[in-house]
């Protein structure tokens, strides 16, 4: 991106051999001195000499194959872990193969010893980093690359904002140039102290009076002609230009620039879940959902044979809903209402101020005894499991929708069909009591934009907790 990037990830990239050379020494040495595993003398926890280098290798290979030193791909700290966590995952694997089919005689404790150790110190020391660039990233020697935006519309105030978070990697963004009179001087919200520097006929006097090193061209797609006039201009500067196309307006969630055959393009519904994330999460549901049927298959028997008992009619309950990318699939259900209850629909639905459908009340009189238990304890959605089993829905996610309201959708909303559907998700432990499902589309939307497996992790933590205190 600019020279103080590469310095950056140069210095990184020394840093990590050195840690991964420190993580052995200390492995060595915490197996020496642990009492786990027995007495272990120094003679047998020495390892042969070209293991150093071995391991410098493994680890060096597998953090730039995670793209562990692209900034595009760290832009925040949780980003930074799963990828240091996916090359330690790597490095494990290829050192202990070849460990295996070369050197047997290397403890299994100091093996661990050592991912554990590595992975730490690698992490520990990449947070300092961040710490230490957000306290002193000016003014401490560090030279920034000065970057200007043009355009100070929605596009533009959002390519600000990106790169005011890229600051760790050299960016100072100082302000915008437009051409609308009125945006002189002005300063978006939540942008305070980047206002608009000028006009676009001034960028060439800009460009040289600040230094400017880097440039947003973030124009409306109408604005192609000034964009080619934009960039003709600037044929004669040392900046770089980077061009933020106003595609990206159009996408359903997530737009990705892709390249075939040498022609460049943009996907505008790229996988939000895709490769090595999709498959972790796929694995992660499996050995869950398997798990939790192995130990509550006797109470899905139990509660079955209580629906039976309780009103006429078969235990489960089965309805179409929308799934992953507007998909279609049959959702399971323990049957909480007594048969004719779609027929009665009509009984329950309500409009609020706002035009706004109301479907579900907790006094419905569709209800049966049992099922009005079952649904305060969300024990109706357990049969939900065998859905995950199948691949129709993920343990974590936003509630499938019935077809009939997502028609009454609005576009925006449909976004939240960018990732597998889930028999629970960030809605349920956040707002659950206060405001039905299809009206909480930006909880859904904050799971879409900010997945990782470990904030599947928490919302499954926070479920249960959710649970146990009576929901």
């Amino acid at each position: 991106m600019n020279r103080s990037l590469n310095r950056l990830s140069i210095f990184l990239f020394i840093a990590d051999i050195v840690l991964i050379l420190l993580g052995l020494f200390v492995a060595t040495q915490l197996r020496i001195l642990s009492p786990l595993g027995g007495p272990f003398a120094l003679i047998h926890a020495k390892l042969p000499v070209y293991a150093y280098p071995f391991a410098v290798i493994c680890w060096s290979v597998s953090l730039i194959l995670s793209e562990a030193y692209n900034p595009q791909k760290m832009l925040r700290a949780v980003d930074e872990i799963r990828l240091v966590f996916m090359a330690s995952f790597l490095a494990t694997l290829i050192m202990a193969g070849t460990l295996y089919l070369t050197y047997r005689e290397v403890s299994r404790y100091q093996f661990i010893y050592y991912y554990l150790t590595t992975t730490f110190l690698i992490l520990f020391y990449r947070g300092l980093l961040r710490v230490y660039y957000r306290i002193f990233g000016k003014g401490r020697g560090i030279e920034p690359q000065r970057t200007i935006v043009v355009g100070a519309g929605d596009l533009g105030i959002k390519v600000a904002e990106i790169v005011l978070q890229h600051r760790r990697w050299g960016l100072d963004f100082i302000g915008f140039l437009d051409d609308d009179l009125a945006k002189q001087d002005w300063q978006p919200e939540g942008l305070e102290g980047k206002a608009v520097l000028g006009t676009v006929d001034q960028l060439i006097e800009i460009v040289r009076k600040y230094e400017v090193g880097e440039i947003y061209l973030a124009l409306p797609s109408s604005a192609n002609k000034r964009l080619k006039n934009v960039v003709a201009t600037l044929q004669m500067e040392a900046v770089n230009i980077r061009v933020v196309p106003d595609y990206y307006s159009l996408a359903l969630v997530n737009a990705r620039f892709d390249v075939m055959g040498g022609l460049p393009m943009i996907s505008l519904r790229a996988p939000v879940i895709d490769g090595m994330n999709r498959l972790i999460k796929q694995i992660f549901d499996l050995i869950i959902s398997l798990l939790l049927l192995l130990v509550l298959w006797p109470v899905l028997v139990f509660i079955a044979v209580l629906i039976r008992r309780d009103s006429p009619g078969p235990a489960l309950f089965k309805q179409q809903r929308v799934g992953e990318n507007g998909q279609l699939f049959t959702m399971y259900k323990f049957r909480t209402m007594v048969l004719d209850a779609e027929d009665r629909q009509e009984e329950v639905i309500q409009h609020d101020d706002d035009g706004n459908v109301i479907h579900k009340h907790p006094d419905d009189p569709r209800l049966t005894r049992l099922g009005r238990f079952l649904r305060s304890t969300s024990l109706d959605e357990l049969p939900q499991l065998f859905n995950v089993l199948k691949g129709d829905m993920s343990l974590v996610g936003p509630r499938p929708e019935l077809p009939w309201l997502v028609e009454k959708y609005q576009p925006w909303q449909r976004k939240r069909f960018a990732v597998p559907q889930g028999i629970t998700g960030w809605w349920q432990v956040n707002k659950r009591e206060h405001q039905v499902m299809h009206l909480s589309t930006e909880d859904d939307l904050f799971y879409v934009y900010n997945y990782s497996l470990w904030l599947d992790i928490k919302i499954l933590f926070m479920t249960f907790g959710a649970l146990f205190r009576g929901y």
